[in-house]
């Protein structure tokens, strides 16, 4: 006889811990405690099944724009749905996902038109970061080979890197906590030097107040390493033909903040050896590090742009990789000639995504909502400052509207904490008691306000962060 089926729970939390496995979290520790379950959200708010009210301070993970809920996405998502939800892009097109892709390319191509710029000028739709990634990866991979059937594509990416965990996106990063496991199945690729300038080994500036952004008596030792590299490469003939960043601040490297001038002084190293630049503005994107596109506060355009994460305000996954005519003609031929590109995903220029996205556009590109952007980004910054009073804060990390906060065990000599005591985890815990919910990376807390964020909401997330750090840390 058929086995009677199992009456599951009405509870969410215990059918959580019984079935769902989390993602970078250890489950052990996971079990031993009563998850927050989020029931709801509107604008910067979430709400869990108890009723209790938490801000969004890290923007469900760096995705959110506009705050949860936001009635023109909301609307935007409706009415497609009342059309269609999804159709394949394999052999067919649809409106929404084309008008995005114009839209991404003007954007793309609006501020920067210079002679010497690649002119991006084709998308290619994907799910997510990792695999926004991975087009760029394999597009440029193959382009290279046939433009040069000679030389093996190599890739130059910066120490602690993270680009997504796909395989490919795996073997572009360089980050041992996330990807150790994984060495075996990843492809070689070398790293050179990032510019972390509070850690930086050549850093001469007083170590309890570096700012990041004044490259105070800095002599861009971490440029000169990017050339040497390059260099060394081809006088071994095994020449680098792409280099990976993420434009303006490392992500999941700990929010690490490049100086000014490193990304168009690494760029002009880049261009005058030849290689092709693969920009992965799936964090930076879309406002979060000031301007739509990160690259451009530069005044550099690469050959790939990824795109993901705020592509559609945080509502749905959908990602965009970004390339130029050159690259696209290169895929061109007879069918026989099987130059196609192999590669898509099942729910590739998903409509209800793309709906999303042009509505999420559209709201980025208000000046109202580009004036609120830089009043919340001033708001951030000052509030911020406060932090510099606690002895366990040893570097404070500003790019736009995102923040690290990095916590050290002895501010004097910079001596982190280690990563058994867990110092972020019970920092962001102390911080959930007190209404607001983020995720660390190591020592480093993570702030990333929602762009409908107030004045009041900005200094109520300080406020509770440096009252977490001094109840979490304090001896």
């Amino acid at each position: 006889m058929p086995r009677r089926q199992q009456k599951l729970s009405n509870d969410p939390a215990e059918l959580d811990r019984q079935y769902v496995w989390h993602p970078f979290t250890q489950m052990k520790d996971w079990l031993a405690e009563e998850p927050v379950v989020i029931v709801s959200g509107k604008g910067p708010t979430l709400t869990d099944q108890r009723g209790r009210k938490y801000l969004d301070a890290n923007a469900s993970i760096w995705t959110n724009l506009h705050g949860h809920n936001h009635p023109k996405i909301n609307q935007a998502i409706q009415k497609q749905l009342s059309k269609i939800s999804h159709s394949s892009a394999l052999g067919l097109a649809n409106q929404p996902a084309a008008r995005l892709a114009a839209e991404l390319i003007q954007i793309a191509e609006r501020k920067i038109n210079g002679p010497r710029q690649p002119k991006l000028k084709k998308v290619f739709f994907s799910d997510d970061g990792s695999t926004a990634m991975e087009v760029a990866l394999k597009l440029h991979f193959e382009h290279q080979r046939r433009a040069d059937p000679k030389t093996l594509p190599r890739f130059l990416s910066l120490e602690n890197a993270y680009h997504g965990d796909t395989v490919g996106a795996m073997s572009l990063s360089h980050s041992p906590l996330f990807h150790r496991s994984f060495r075996k199945i990843r492809f070689p690729v070398d790293r050179v030097m990032a510019p972390y300038c509070y850690r930086c080994p050549y850093n001469r500036a007083q170590p309890e107040r570096i700012d990041a952004r004044s490259n105070r008596r800095c002599r861009w030792e971490c440029v000169r390493q990017i050339e040497s590299q390059i260099e060394k490469a081809k006088g071994q003939n095994k020449p680098y033909t792409a280099f990976v960043v993420e434009p303006l601040i490392q992500g999941a490297a700990g929010m690490i903040a490049h100086p000014k001038g490193w990304l168009a002084k690494a760029a002009k190293i880049i261009r005058k050896h030849g290689m092709q630049l693969i920009a992965d503005e799936v964090m930076t994107g879309f406002g979060r590090a000031g301007s739509i596109i990160a690259s451009h506060q530069e005044g550099i355009q690469p050959d790939f742009l990824a795109l993901a994460k705020g592509l559609t305000g945080g509502y749905l996954p959908m990602a965009a990789t970004l390339t130029t005519q050159t690259v696209f003609d290169s895929f061109l031929g007879p069918y026989d000639s099987f130059k196609t590109f192999f590669h898509g995903h099942s729910f590739t220029g998903n409509q209800l995504g793309a709906a999303a996205a042009l509505a999420n556009l559209k709201i980025l590109q208000n000046p109202s909502s580009i004036r609120r952007r830089k009043r919340l980004e001033n708001w951030f910054e000052t509030a911020l400052q406060r932090l510099w009073n606690l002895p366990q804060v040893g570097d404070v990390r500003q790019t736009g509207l995102v923040a690290g906060v990095e916590l050290v065990k002895n501010w004097r000599t910079r001596q982190p904490y280690p990563l058994i005591e867990q110092a972020g985890i019970r920092v962001c815990r102390a911080l959930a008691k007190r209404g607001v919910l983020t995720r660390p990376i190591g020592n480093v807390i993570v702030l990333m306000p929602i762009y409908t964020m107030t004045k009041k909401q900005v200094n109520d997330i300080i406020t509770a962060l440096a009252e977490s750090i001094r109840e979490t840390l304090a001896r």
